[in-house]
């Protein structure tokens, strides 16, 4: 009998037994279940299992949070339920099967922005900041911008447009090289066909409007001219193209003797995707692109913008659960091409407001539940600084009414900043520093929108949280009465441990900063995280090794002889990578010391498989500790650097 059996049992039929399980894998931390109907599962008495730290549903998979005992948990599910697991892509899979052709075409599309996001984000900070000092008239009784007054700042306005300009209008280049990482096809030739998008050699589609029709150049073929127009920011056109290239690499590889496919595959996959991209696509997507961008435009000027606003405002947030906000990124970036500006953007910075603004309101309703307040103050954190997913799903979802008052709120909100006009240069920048991204005269304007979407949400919470919400203590109570699960027995280095050094070099990030919700909520426990700079996990104390993931190597526990138990998580979602690019250095029972090597990886293999390399620590037992003190904000050095005391 297995230690989880009987908790397992009752998680099977939980789920909806044996015939509603699809496929069932897990990762580091969790237990993922394609269900055939998900409305079978009972989520409330799931999570009131005395291992389940909680449950959510992400691209079609019920996801089981049971923690760093996760692989055991699972080895005892399969054998109670007699089924058999499968790998992660094969659940994935699955896992579509359980969404609408919407859904897959929003999750797709969210697979192909993912990775461009940093990028976006950075280009959005950037032109923030070029537009407060090259914009904002403060110097001179108002009629002059820092950089008329400095020939330091107008150098720094200048140069920061380099990396402005490679963000947003080689986007197509991005795109394309996305699209065929995600598809599997060689991205080598995506960038190339990206770069023909946006070749000097073309008309800038930013001077496209005001060229005289004449004056567009063209190719001569004799009985046809095609107009040699780039497709700067252009998104459309440039995803129109990227598939259009992977489907012509894979008819060519599949037609081809492997004997010549190394010169006749790329050949002809990427001159003809070339040609039916400029010739063909191009100027489609162009068409189809900017009547979107007009249709939203009329819909966002028009009479009715108020309205149009208010329901934005208001359905943003549900979007975000199912996926569909992702499309808002293309559409925001069409505006921006053809516009100059986005008036959608905005509402989405706002909205992260309104619901970081029911959680504040959490907050003060749970100001006597510590451990409610582990999770809320966290995640009202980061929802100001536009990650919203802890917030939605760690507090306003679980609660249901904080969310439906964030909801109102930046319906509110939204519809006030359509009708003032309030405009964005640029994405990427939500919450409240999303006000970098707007254009220095609607800054004011902005900035009012952000208080109405602070205080309504606030006070709604407030006061619907005064009937509705009445504490967590029946659900704490319950947990008490849980038999807690059994440590397992390992050898443990003698010696107290009082300090964790430093398991990567790098910048120390707190868990709250950490892109994703299980971790930044602090589902699994308080912790930190590393961004590295070097490519081996080291042992941050002496301790014995508890867990290494099997496959995927991309994660380890330890624990001391206090009995504090830490997990490091290498990346996030490299459970995908099943194991390329890790090299696990010990095994389960080793005991090592302080600064031992644990894991090598490649950052490298890392960021091409489209995952941010940040590691984590989280504390999955506290132990004899009664208090950890995380030291996180500045460059740490494996080994060397203090980053915890307990």
């Amino acid at each position: 009998m297995g230690k989880f059996t009987d908790e397992c049992r009752q998680l099977l039929e939980l789920v909806g037994g044996k015939e509603n399980i699809s496929a069932v894998t897990h990762c580091v931390t969790r237990m993922r279940f394609v269900l055939a109907d998900p409305k079978i599962a009972d989520v409330k008495a799931i999570e009131a299992l005395p291992t389940t730290k909680g449950t959510f549903t992400q691209a079609g998979q019920f996801q089981v949070i049971i923690g760093n005992e996760v692989s055991t948990y699972y080895n005892d599910f399969v054998a109670v339920a007699g089924i058999e697991g499968v790998s992660k892509e094969a659940a994935k899979d699955a896992a579509k099967s359980n969404q609408t052709r919407l859904q897959k075409l929003m999750s797709d599309l969210a697979e192909i922005f993912s990775p461009l996001i940093p990028a976006i984000i950075t280009g959005g900070l950037i032109l923030g900041f070029r537009n407060i000092i090259g914009e904002i008239y403060m110097f001179g009784d108002g009629t002059q911008s820092l950089i008329q007054t400095s020939v330091f700042w107008n150098g720094v306005y200048q140069f920061l447009w380099l990396i402005g300009e490679a963000v947003f209008h080689f986007l197509p280049v991005s795109i394309v090289w996305s699209i065929t990482k995600k598809m599997g096809t060689t991205q080598s030739l995506g960038i190339v066909l990206g770069i023909t998008l946006v070749s000097p050699q073309l008309l800038n589609a930013y001077s496209v409007a005001s060229t005289a029709a004449a004056d567009i150049p063209y190719w001569d073929f004799g009985f046809a001219h095609v107009s040699m127009i780039g497709y700067q920011a252009q998104v459309l056109p440039a995803i129109l193209a990227g598939f259009t290239l992977v489907y012509l690499e894979r008819f060519f590889r599949k037609i081809c003797p492997a004997v010549v496919s190394m010169i006749v595959v790329p050949f002809f996959a990427l001159t003809l995707s070339v040609m039916i991209a400029h010739f063909i696509l191009g100027p489609i997507g162009w068409t189809i692109g900017t009547a979107i961008s007009d249709v939203v435009n009329a819909g966002l000027t028009s009479s009715i913008k108020s309205l149009f606003g208010a329901v934005f405002g208001f359905v943003y947030a549900p979007l975000v659960i199912t996926g569909l906000h992702h499309m808002s990124n293309a559409i925001d970036l069409q505006l921006i091409a053809d516009f100059g500006g986005t008036t959608l953007w905005p509402m989405i910075a706002l909205s992260n407001i309104a619901q970081g603004s029911a959680v504040l309101g959490m907050i003060f309703l749970q100001k006597h539940d510590e451990k409610a307040k582990e999770v809320s103050i966290p995640a009202c954190i980061s929802c100001y600084l536009g990650v919203t997913e802890p917030a939605m799903f760690g507090v306003n979802i679980k609660y249901g009414f904080p969310f439906l008052c964030g909801m109102i709120g930046s319906a509110v909100a939204g519809c006030i900043c359509v009708t003032t006009g309030i405009t964005a240069n640029a994405i990427g920048v939500g919450g409240l520093p999303g006000i970098l991204s707007i254009q220095p005269k609607y800054m004011l304007l902005f900035a009012i929108c952000s208080v109405i979407a602070i205080v309504i949400p606030l006070i709604l919470t407030l006061t619907v949280g005064k009937k509705k919400y009445k504490g967590d203590t029946a659900e704490e109570e319950t947990a008490a009465e849980a038999p807690a699960a059994e440590a397992p027995a390992a050898e443990l280095p003698a010696g107290e441990v009082h300090e964790l050094k430093a398991f990567l070099t790098g910048k120390a990030v707190p868990i709250e900063e950490v892109p994703d919700a299980v971790f930044s909520s602090k589902t699994l426990g308080d912790g930190m995280a590393i961004d590295p700079v070097n490519d081996v996990l080291t042992a941050p104390a002496d301790g014995t090794v508890t867990i290494v993931m099997e496959g995927s190597n991309h994660a380890c526990g330890l624990r001391f002889a206090s009995g504090t138990e830490i997990l490091l998580h290498i990346g996030l979602d490299t459970v995908d990578m099943n194991g390329d690019g890790f090299e696990p250095l010990v095994k389960v029972g080793d005991v090592v010391k302080a600064g031992d090597p644990l894991i090598r990886f490649s950052q490298e293999k890392i960021k091409a498989a489209g995952h941010p390399a940040i590691t984590i620590m989280v504390v999955t037992e506290m132990g004899d500790a009664k208090e950890i003190s995380f030291h996180t904000g500045n460059q740490v050095e494996a080994a060397s650097t203090v980053i915890a005391d307990l």
